[in-house]
């Protein structure tokens, strides 16, 4: 659903005033798995695989699907995977990754004003992509695409901030919102908390320029995931989880520790997507998507 400037108004002013603004009924959650543990495999076969596990949403990583950009996908590829994805009882939950290569050198933050442009002008490019197969959000992330480059990590920002303004008008013309991903500073030195995404989201004032919640990437918050997803509620469009260390959901303690987090979720009514995000891919997609569905279903219990 698009929110017209008016709304975003009124729920930065509710956010700002610590006003809780709930947006659902309390419920079950829709679960994504992302796709880049996939790369290689044909993509009607990535999206049984993810039906199969009990999954309604797949999330996509670009650059696990082409050689050299975006633009390998053509028209008829798009339909094609929008009819894998239906076929299998699947939608779109979005994209992440935005900026990993293919294509390469791309950097949102540089100084160097044309490459930030072929960078940003990339975004749109992937806007397009996302709206096309009926996505609603694309992650931004990126670390290394965003660093400060022998610049001030301010200028940085405001390069951050800038690029985002530009691609903002087009992206709501697709139905797409772009969510800041705050990154802890083992990865980036360009927004590392979710303070630091809110106040990029307010400088840039639009609609479709939210934040997301990963429970992964909190090394550098103080407080607990349950108390951040409360304070930031309003301006959170999609959660990743994962473990700790970035292993599937269930080969480590998070069923436990997310525990407070996935009730206060459900308290506020969320309604976005909760997609599976995972950076060790030994044990193989299948086993990853099985296992960390049945994780799933039990923090939906907890």
């Amino acid at each position: 659903m698009k929110m017209n400037r008016r709304d975003f108004t009124v729920s930065s002013l509710a956010f700002a005033s610590g006003i809780r603004v709930v947006r659902g009924a309390p419920g079950k959650f829709k679960y994504a798995f992302c796709n880049e543990s996939m790369k290689g495999m044909p993509w009607a076969e990535q999206c049984r695989l993810v039906s199969k596990a009990g999954y309604q949403g797949v999330e996509i990583a670009a650059f696990s699907l082409v050689k050299n950009d975006v633009s390998d996908l053509t028209p008829a590829v798009r339909r094609d995977m929008l009819a894998a994805m239906r076929d299998n009882g699947l939608a779109c939950a979005g994209l992440h990754w935005l900026l990993v290569a293919p294509p390469a050198g791309l950097h949102c933050t540089t100084p160097d004003a044309a490459l930030r442009k072929k960078s940003w002008d990339y975004i749109r490019s992937l806007v397009d992509f996302c709206g096309d197969l009926k996505g609603t959000v694309m992650v931004f992330g990126s670390p290394k695409q965003r660093n400060a480059q022998g610049i001030p990590v301010a200028q940085a920002i405001g390069y951050f901030t800038e690029g985002l303004r530009s691609v903002a008008d087009h992206a709501q013309s697709r139905g797409v919102r772009i969510l800041i991903e705050s990154l802890d500073k083992t990865q980036t030195d360009v927004v590392n908390t979710m303070s630091e995404a809110a106040k990029v989201v307010a400088a840039v004032n639009h609609p479709s320029i939210q934040t997301m919640f990963d429970f992964h990437n909190t090394l550098d918050e103080k407080e607990p995931f349950e108390v951040l997803i409360r304070k930031y509620f309003n301006l959170i469009r999609h959660i990743h989880v994962q473990e700790m260390d970035g292993k599937y959901l269930g080969a480590g303690s998070g069923v436990k520790d997310f525990a407070k987090g996935f009730r206060t979720l459900k308290e506020l009514g969320y309604d976005g997507w909760v997609s599976v995000e995972v950076f060790d891919f030994a044990p193989g997609p299948q086993k990853m998507a099985e296992e960390s569905m049945k994780a799933l279903r039990m923090l939906e219990q907890s």
